[in-house]
């Protein structure tokens, strides 16, 4: 079994499947002390981790609250801004269950509330066009006045 995969790998180096990858002739930075997480060590100094992945879930749950009303303002569909906050509620609720002694929660949204704030955002969105074009059209008939002045 390890002959086999042996001869794989003598195979793929023959077919220099192994010539272009990055680091390729380049020795391994290994720390000079015993240390069994040295790879992902350097992979964290060499940003090639998503740090975030290393966060427990109820710190990544509170982020995601902190950052919801710009999520939801760039929603324009009151369905997806209702599936977006009920699976929110749904996650904290299944990490509360994982760790019901938990000392730090991820907070809950109110999802009628929210909604509600989403709606009113939507109405000033509508009104907004309208004012502008307004404005625009405004604008328009003032610089073909100014020219006929001139």
């Amino acid at each position: 079994m390890i002959g086999d995969r042996d001869d794989a790998i003598e195979a793929a180096i023959a077919r220099g499947e192994f010539d272009d990858l990055p680091g390729a002739g380049k020795p391994l930075r290994l720390p000079s002390r015993h240390d069994p997480d040295w790879w992902i060590r350097q992979r964290l100094e060499d940003d090639d981790i998503d740090r975030d992945a290393l966060l427990p879930v109820v710190m990544l749950l509170r982020r995601e609250h902190d950052e919801l009303p710009e999520v939801l303002a760039e929603l324009r569909d009151e369905q997806q801004v209702r599936e977006l906050l009920e699976d929110y509620n749904r996650r904290v609720q299944d990490d509360r269950l994982r760790h019901p002694m938990a000392r730090m929660l991820a907070p809950t949204v109110d999802v009628e509330a929210r909604l509600e704030q989403w709606r009113a955002l939507e109405r000033e969105r509508a009104v907004e066009p309208v004012v502008q074009t307004a404005a625009a059209r405004e604008g328009r008939r003032r610089r073909w006045w100014r020219r006929a002045r001139d």
